[in-house]
């Protein structure tokens, strides 16, 4: 009878995890949709396997899951920014894995949709022995940060949203350009304006009154919305970037080889030259004017590609007026943005260029690399931006969230370093 108290009494000692329960945190439990949160799990056993789910329900209402299995190191605690993924929907080592490797529960969700009006995302996550629940926590993701306001532009032809940080000193302003889904690009928009930019995010077709193709869009518009922009006191009319994404990107790049009061461009998979109009049938086969006349631009197809025609549609980006930054997929199967990417960085070697030129290239991401935004990564194919084609985006779901982690920080760093030197 007096030994089994003392026996106890050791065996609880030698097993400090019987005392406590299992718990799961994320830190922090509410984050920017471009940062990242951390899982743990504590209270396990020492190299005790077990998994962790993850699930939310999009814009759309669609239930998105994901699970990886962990094993707990010798403190029984498991911590996804160090500890990699042994199995389930991803492996490796990342904090924010659960997220970006969700898949849809539906055939028919082609990719994530955001929560409308800028609505927080909760995600959902619990862990579990076996079929034993341990316990859950919830992150919350938010894309617009507290106290950014939005103005509407409904003056004249221009349509938009002028996202504006808080406090009323001016601030560096962005022009946000959308590619050939067409419509408002106003999640990159918000996502700058929550860094301290003023963000425009402009439509340019397929949105309200606004032509509903790309085709025979005039560049003045343009030149329209940044003189707006530079007469807002919330702007400083002498610190003025563009950042534009595919057919977008391919416009930013052509805006500022036009108008010298942009400082920056941002080009997320752009082209080096000007393309056709997009997509289907449209009245013209041009997608840009200037003066009232059609801009040339490169055929699609190979045979109908005449030497002179793809000289003179060309963006001459050596005339831009500041730092120009190419953020591509070397996986990019819509277009090969990584390789007109290198095209641009070569003429503008060849023109001494005389601001500062960056290409980020990433190996295993498609046409959505460095997306501004840590969400899941998985998609189906997409409309080519130039043929008017469905094709697969490329890249792998790890391989464009990777991206993203890198890319977010390097173009906010661009976007205040190019200010900065004015």
């Amino acid at each position: 009878m007096t030994d089994r108290p003392r026996l106890t009494v050791c065996l609880f000692f030698l097993i400090p995890w019987a005392l406590q329960g299992q718990t799961l945190a994320v830190s922090p439990n509410r984050v920017m949709v471009d940062q990242t949160a951390t899982i743990r799990a504590a209270g396990l056993r020492p190299d005790e396997r077990v998994t962790i789910h993850a699930e939310l329900v999009d814009g759309d209402g669609v239930r998105w899951t994901a699970q990886a299995d962990f094993v707990a190191d010798g403190d029984g605690t498991v911590d996804s920014s160090r500890q990699p993924a042994v199995a389930g929907s991803y492996k490796d080592v990342s904090a924010m894995g659960l997220v970006w490797s969700m898949r849809p529960s539906s055939r028919k969700s082609t990719r994530y949709q955001p929560p409308r009006n800028f609505d927080m995302q909760p995600i959902e996550f619990r862990f579990m022995r076996g079929r034993t629940h341990l316990g859950g926590a919830t992150l919350e993701q938010i894309s617009l940060a507290a106290g950014v306001k939005r103005v509407t532009l409904h003056d004249g032809a221009l349509r938009g949203t002028l996202f504006l940080p808080p406090g009323n000193s001016p601030h560096p302003g962005v022009l946000v350009l959308g590619g050939s889904e067409g419509g408002l690009p106003a999640r990159r928009g918000a996502w700058l304006a929550s860094h301290g930019f003023a963000a425009l995010a402009l439509a340019y077709f397929r949105y309200e009154d606004l032509p509903s193709q790309l085709a025979a869009i005039p560049l003045e518009y343009f030149g329209q919305a940044l003189n707006w922009m530079a007469h807002r006191p919330e702007i400083r009319p002498d610190h003025i970037a563009v950042m534009g994404v595919s057919r977008g990107a391919e416009l930013a790049l052509q805006l500022g080889s036009m108008f010298p009061g942009i400082g920056a461009v941002v080009a997320y998979s752009p082209a080096n030259v000007r393309y056709p109009a997009c997509c289907g049938f449209t009245p013209v086969p041009y997608a840009w004017t200037w003066g009232g006349q059609g801009l040339a631009f490169r055929p699609v197809r190979p045979r109908m590609v005449l030497e002179g025609m793809a000289m003179r549609a060309v963006i001459e980006v050596e005339r831009t007026k500041g730092p120009i930054l190419l953020i591509t997929g070397k996986d990019d199967h819509v277009w090969d943005s990584a390789l007109m990417a290198d095209s641009i960085v070569s003429r503008l070697k060849e023109h001494q260029f005389a601001y500062p030129v960056e290409h980020l290239n990433y190996p295993h991401a498609g046409h959505a690399a460095g997306r501004p935004e840590l969400i899941p990564a998985w998609q189906e194919g997409t409309r080519n931006p130039s043929s008017g084609r469905d094709v697969e985006m490329g890249g792998t779901p790890q391989g464009n969230a990777e991206s993203s982690l890198e890319a977010i920080g390097k173009v906010i760093d661009f976007l205040k370093q190019s200010f900065s030197a004015h």
